[in-house]
């Protein structure tokens, strides 16, 4: 299977750039998700790949060889749209073998091809029908399986679970892990929805503007983000981000502020030598903190409840600010109750306040 490099990656508009000097390699069999708000060039990034879109300037690779001039049919790479792009007066099974078809195909290898991608995708039992009879989530396995009937190297998603309700993006989420586990080849997948990213990629790669934040596993993004925009976009619920100052207390180092004192751990006194004094954003997220009744814990004003069955999300007053706590609870949190919190050490993130650049150490990728 083909590995797949972005050099010096460009796409422009007239004067308005998109996409600037996009460096990316996708090993052989990586299921990469490319994720990030609206506008910030993913999808751009992956109709430059299909050949949808021509590149501006820059290469893109297949195994060595640059595609970047290639008609999209020559570059062995079959797409999945976020809007299915079906034939409405064809069946599934014409819909599906459509490609073939075209390539002239022999009747018998399409209907082979077919039958095993039908009954990968649990269609079989609609092949005769038309789109329009089907549900979101039959007609999105059906785009699905037009891909795949294809045979190809590459497999592109352009947000394909958008379009359905959440219940059933959850039970497609889980169908497309099996089937890239099946299907072993390369997949570049793009979405704006973080829990699709961490769940589905081997790797991520977070984008804003048309560049890359960060990319790694979704462990690495998790717990080691390299800067604010990254952290904040990773996790759900959101990171909480708190402004302070480093300064040290009883030998240990915190982050104070007027209203409360954060105890760091002594290991980032080595990353953090020379920085005291200066103004630092906190960034905790909401299953970092702990309940307690230590003297030394956070006195949180709990201002809203969000019941979930295992646990409560809690929004939560605390010197000025809100922060968002996740509370192990088997009944409703209750507005307006004092709860004291501590956090812990070692899930604590710090970023520059001006640059957003994480103050501590990113491992390399």
């Amino acid at each position: 299977m083909p590995v797949i490099e972005l050099k010096n990656l460009k796409k422009s508009y007239g004067a308005v750039t998109v996409i600037e000097d996009l460096n990316l390699t996708m090993a052989d069999g990586e299921f990469v998700v490319l994720v990030g708000p609206s506008g910030c060039g993913k999808s751009t990034t992956l109709r430059m790949i299909a050949g949808l879109e021509t590149n501006t300037d820059g290469q893109i690779l297949v195994d060595g060889n640059d595609v970047s001039k290639l008609e999209p049919k020559e570059r062995d790479i079959a797409m999945v749209f976020q809007d299915y792009a079906l034939y409405p007066h064809m069946n599934v099974a014409k819909n599906m073998s459509f490609a073939l078809r075209l390539a002239r195909y022999k009747k018998a290898e399409i209907n082979k091809r077919v039958t095993e991608v039908a009954a990968m995708l649990d269609l079989t039992d609609y092949l005769d029908r038309m789109p329009g009879e089907l549900s979101g989530g039959q007609r999105q396995r059906v785009a699905m399986g037009r891909a795949l009937v294809r045979d190809a190297s590459i497999f592109l998603f352009d947000e394909p679970l958008s379009n359905l309700d959440a219940k059933l993006r959850g039970q497609m989420r889980a169908e497309l892990a099996l089937l890239s586990q099946r299907i072993e080849k390369n997949i570049i997948y793009v979405t704006h929805d973080q829990v699709e990213a961490m769940t589905l990629g081997d790797r991520i790669v977070v984008m804003k503007s048309g560049e890359v934040m960060q990319q790694g596993t979704p462990e690495q993004l998790y717990r080691t983000p390299a800067n604010k925009f990254v952290a904040g976009f990773i996790g759900s619920p959101t990171m909480n981000f708190l402004d302070g100052t480093l300064a040290t207390e009883n030998n240990r180092l915190v982050v104070r502020s007027d209203s409360y004192s954060i105890p760091l751990p002594k290991a980032f006194l080595q990353h953090l030598k020379g920085a005291v004094g200066n103004p630092v954003t906190l960034g905790i997220r909401p299953s970092s903190f702990e309940e307690t009744e230590s003297p030394d814990a956070l006195s949180m004003n709990i201002i809203l409840s969000e019941y979930i069955g295992s646990e409560s999300v809690v929004i939560c007053e605390f010197g000025g600010q809100r922060v968002s706590i996740e509370v192990n609870s088997a009944a409703p949190v209750k507005v307006g109750e004092i709860r004291k919190f501590a956090v812990k050490e070692e899930e604590i993130h710090l970023f520059d306040p001006n640059t957003g650049t994480s103050l501590l150490p990113v491992p390399a990728l």
